[in-house]
């Protein structure tokens, strides 16, 4: 294993010469938008920025804090050259839904064709974890409890309220009840104790369940595997936006302190999927050299903290990243070149 990683990190950089070589050593200035710091998707966006300073490709002004429903439709008309979409976004778009219903099915369907996608990651998996004092320890003892389940509004709270009425048979507001804070005082609710359980988006490790250790002792608890494997949760872990996930408890990166309850060795739920996205009028060089810079140094990017090497970095598994099927946008020609330089296989329904 430590042979195959020398050997990718070798070629990356040899990609990533031979790119810079066939980009004829022009380097671009160009805007990029992400969320606030804190998170994957910041995390991914100023990786990707001292990755391609390095290699002499671009200079990327990043507005951080930025609304991801908007950075796609800046992306789509051209006014910003990188952004961040997750993948239930475009979706949306192209069927002038939810946030975009304003633009309609035709305006959004037109927009959605401008963009295409540079790599693919997950921002998190939907967690229910609480305080081991809470007695917590599976989904079927949450019935008449008090839930954080995310803000006001958003998607945070849509998959939660979804995966708890799908695992736990729940409704927010009639088996339990709901509580909902804007993201800035989520660390103070989970610990003050003002719920008996929280659902939210969280990495492995997840700096909120860290956060909670100051003030207890954690039970994290998965998906039960027949429930995981059934219809309902593998339309919901498949829809436009969300992938399955498995990962070995001994992989999560917690250690005293959390108990991860499940009835073998893995944790199971599903994560929120999405992409660094570009216009599809960048130039096949441009878009080839800022992902073989990406791609080169994929190792530095999961050394920086320690979810990044569970976010799904470098999986273009259309099931697991979320590609195909319903989701609309594909990869961008040059993205493409990269990716197969670099030994990956591209799926077929990805392409453009």
């Amino acid at each position: 294993m430590q042979f195959k990683s020398l050997k990718i990190t070798f070629i990356g950089s040899l990609v990533a010469s031979l790119a810079m070589v066939n980009f004829a050593g022009a380097r671009e200035n160009l805007t990029a938008e992400t969320a606030s710091p804190g998170g994957a998707v910041h995390l991914s966006m100023t990786y990707l920025a001292e990755a391609v300073s390095d290699a002499g490709v671009a200079d990327l002004q990043v507005q951080a804090g930025q609304t991801l429903t908007n950075t796609l439709i800046n992306v789509a008309n051209g006014s910003t050259d990188i952004g961040v979409a997750p993948l239930i976004l475009p979706f949306l778009l192209k069927h002038g839904r939810g946030p975009y219903s304003k633009q309609g099915k035709e305006a959004g369907s037109a927009l959605v064709a401008n963009v295409r996608a540079l790599y693919p990651y997950n921002f998190g998996a939907h967690t229910l974890f609480s305080f081991q004092s809470s007695g917590i320890t599976s989904f079927d003892q949450l019935k008449g409890k008090t839930i954080f389940n995310g803000p006001p509004r958003g998607g945070a709270l849509i998959n939660a309220r979804q995966v708890l009425q799908i695992v736990a048979g729940l409704k927010d507001g009639e088996g339990y009840k709901g509580i909902q804070v804007n993201w800035g005082q989520a660390n103070k609710t989970i610990a003050d104790g003002s719920a008996d359980a929280i659902m939210l988006p969280a990495t492995f490790p997840s700096d909120r369940v860290m956060a909670a250790l100051a003030a207890g002792k954690v039970n994290i608890i998965s998906t039960p595997k027949d429930i995981f494997e059934g219809e309902a949760f593998t339309r919901f872990s498949r829809a436009p936006g969300s992938a399955p996930v498995v990962i070995a408890i001994k992989d999560m990166g917690y250690g005293e302190g959390v108990t991860v309850h499940s009835e073998d060795e893995y944790y199971r739920s599903a994560v929120t999927v999405g992409a660094e996205i570009v216009n599809k009028s960048m130039s096949n060089d441009l878009a080839r050299a800022i992902v073989a810079a990406y791609i080169a140094n994929l190792d530095n990017l999961r050394a920086k903290t320690p979810y990044a090497k569970n976010i799904g970095l470098a999986e273009l598994d259309p099931v697991k990243s979320g590609f195909c099927g319903a989701m609309p946008i594909k990869y961008h020609p040059g993205a493409v070149m990269a990716w197969e330089e670099a030994g990956y296989t591209v799926p077929d329904c990805a392409k453009p």
